[in-house]
This record gives structure tokens, C-alpha cells and sequence, in this order.
């Protein structure tokens, strides 16, 4: 069964804390007003991750008729490219979590850099 549009967008915003905005005038998905996802490939039937570089080689070697890299520098990046129609609930689901997570982890890292004291140097 091909994944739509609105499963993407159902699956997206069962993520903690994850909702929906949009930008330039395309769907997108964020955690704490940052994007990890969009819908901004739609009419093409594809959705968006943002995930690394590795993970991104990882997912477009093990399902290449899933995944792409987006063109241009976005793509070498981490964006990544699903093909709504060839993909099933679960994977799209695992990779919109490893985005989720991947931007989860960076903003705990700038929380953390932002809260710790400065050291003093003598």
C-alpha cells in the first residue's frame, strides 16, 4: 500500500512535541520551530527528511528506490528525498523518527553549550 501525503503528515506529528508550519509555502515539520521534515516535494509524490550524510548513504544504498538525495547542496547535506508511492508506513516512520532525533540531539547539545558556565582561565 502506497504511503500518502497524509500519512506522512499523520506520522510526522506523532512525534513528541513535533507541528506543523510551513515554509515558502510547503508543509513542513519542525521541533522547536526547526525543520526535520517537509511536504515541500509533494507534487513530485515525494516528502523530505532531513537526515546526515552517513545516515543518508545508509538509507539510499539499502532502499534506492525510497530514497534520494535531494540535488544541489542540500542534498550532499543530509536532505533526503522519499518516494511517497515505494515506501511503507514503518520505514517512512523510521526515518521521519531518525530526523526527529537527529535535530533532538542538537538542539540538547546548544541547550546544554548555552546553560553551562563559562570556565575561567587564569
Amino acid at each position: 500500500m502506497p504511503t500518502t501525503a497524509a500519512v506522512f503528515r499523520k506520522l510526522a506529528l506523532s512525534l513528541p512535541g513535533a507541528v506543523e508550519s510551513s515554509h515558502m509555502g510547503h508543509p513542513d515539520f519542525r521541533l522547536n520551530n526547526r525543520i526535520f521534515a517537509t511536504l515541500s516535494a509533494q507534487a513530485k509524490g515525494c516528502g523530505m527528511v532531513k537526515l546526515t550524510p552517513e545516515q543518508q548513504s545508509a538509507f539510499t544504498v539499502d532502499l534506492p528506490e525510497v530514497f534520494e538525495p535531494v540535488p544541489g547542496g542540500w542534498g550532499r547535506g543530509g536532505a533526503t528525498l522519499m518516494h511517497l508511492n515505494a515506501v511503507s508506513p514503518d520505514i517512512l516512520l523510521g526515518a521521519l523518527t531518525t530526523a526527529y532525533r537527529n535535530l533532538e540531539a542538537k538542539q540538547a547539545a546548544a541547550k546544554h553549550k548555552r546553560t553551562t558556565p563559562a570556565r575561567k582561565t587564569i
